[in-house]
């Protein structure tokens, strides 16, 4: 049986969930920024769009296109607390539902045509239940696969709903440009218009040899979405892959150099991974260290583990002993600590005492701060780093489950 695949994605979700919850926003152009001075745009409402601005702007150019621009603080609880309720409705139509980030998903509903007539019908109602209960809308894209499913729903935005039958994928895909597919970056589309591809005809036609002589193995999934073809599932919560790195980021308020400012941010950092590895009960043996420099250069540096860790201070000392090799050239913008390389935490009881009480003072401590908050309880040295690290929601975010990352 022929699979049919939906894609639906929630229009300007975080905007919109601001103007619906506070109606003086309602028909203004909105901006959703983060909290900190040197933020940038995260998304911002159509009637800001209409005036240009962009999400990844500056403030500084959003208010320059838009001077009447309302800026709103991101509030991450609630946009995961109503991407919960979304998901639920889908849910509702088809246990096939993958998350695809905190305002999109894919949903395989080729076994419920038969409980709720067309696919189009299917669709109408999960629109119609978001916006009643909501007041939201969203895009749907409707396809044999994810990639053409994700490819329709770009096709009619605000509150579209795009289906692309068989037939007509290869009169669609025949003047795509390249980089209008999902999978395909900026990078990627260069490299392939160096090669003298720029739609995806020329991409589907090109020889899947020469292909993988330029990208490797990834050249012959390249052949693939050149002609539409996708055979990845969709995968529901309990099918998705496990978690491969845990990774956090933040960027500076301001530039710094001095390595005791530096050392603080990387022990809040560590914190945060800390905490999220032992959430989903990981632990890495690679640690690495990401800067990157006032002029936006960014570099990596890695240290391999002799054996797997997880506990914050563990990541902090690893994350110094890379930052102490560094021969910093300029100020810091960003500062970056991921742990990779993951197995599953070791859960038998350690024969050490010394070994044993930290644990344990350490699952007391995720304890309080699950129940009251990220940094209710904290190392001293922390009191002197402001704010509470990442301001957007991460792209492993998930309603359950392992990836389920919750920010305070």
């Amino acid at each position: 049986m022929a699979r049919i695949i939906m894609h639906i994605d929630m229009n300007a979700f975080f905007a919109a969930v601001e103007q619906q919850s506070n109606p003086a926003l309602r028909g203004v152009p909105v901006a959703v920024v983060g909290s900190q001075q040197r933020t940038i745009i995260l998304t911002c409402s159509y009637e800001a769009r209409a005036y240009g601005v962009k999400t990844g702007m500056t403030l500084y150019e959003a208010r320059r296109k838009c001077p009447q621009l309302q800026l709103v603080a991101a509030n991450n609880r609630l946009y995961a607390h109503v991407s919960a309720q979304i998901i639920r409705i889908f849910q509702d139509y088809t246990p096939l539902v993958e998350v695809f980030s905190v305002d999109e998903a894919f949903l395989d509903v080729s076994g419920s045509l038969g409980l709720f007539g067309s696919v189009r019908r299917i669709a109408y109602l999960i629109k119609s239940r978001i916006k009643i209960h909501l007041g939201l809308t969203c895009s749907v894209g409707i396809a044999s696969n994810k990639l053409l499913a994700k490819l329709a729903s770009e096709m009619h935005k605000p509150d579209g709903l795009t289906l692309i039958p068989p037939e007509s994928v290869a009169d669609l895909l025949k003047e795509l440009p390249v980089g209008e597919i999902c999978g395909i970056g900026r990078k990627t589309a260069g490299k392939l218009n160096r090669l003298g591809i720029f739609t995806c005809g020329q991409l589907g036609r090109y020889p899947v040899a020469k292909l993988k002589a330029q990208f490797g193995i990834v050249g012959e999934r390249l052949a693939l979405m050149g002609r539409g073809i996708d055979h990845s599932p969709v995968l529901s919560p309990e099918q998705e892959a496990e978690v491969k790195t845990v990774g956090h980021s933040m960027t500076l308020k301001q530039d710094i150099s001095a390595r005791d400012e530096i050392a603080r941010f990387l022990l809040q950092l560590s914190e945060m991974v800390g905490r999220r590895a032992r959430r989903y009960g990981v632990s890495g043996r690679t640690v690495t260290l990401t800067v990157r420099y006032a002029d936006f250069s960014t570099f990596s540096r890695q240290q391999i583990q002799a054996e797997p860790i997880c506990r914050s201070e563990e990541l902090y000392q690893a994350a110094l002993r890379i930052l102490d090799r560094l021969l910093l050239t300029q100020p810091v913008r960003l500062l970056g600590v991921r742990l990779s390389n993951l197995q599953d935490r070791d859960q038998q009881l350690l024969l050490l005492p010394e070994e044993r009480r930290r644990r344990q003072l350490t699952e007391a401590l995720d304890q309080v701060n699950d129940r009251h908050g990220e940094f209710s309880v904290m190392s001293g040295s922390l009191l002197e780093v402001k704010g509470k690290g990442s301001h957007v929601i991460s792209p492993a975010w998930r309603p359950a489950g392992i990836r389920n990352v919750s920010f305070s």
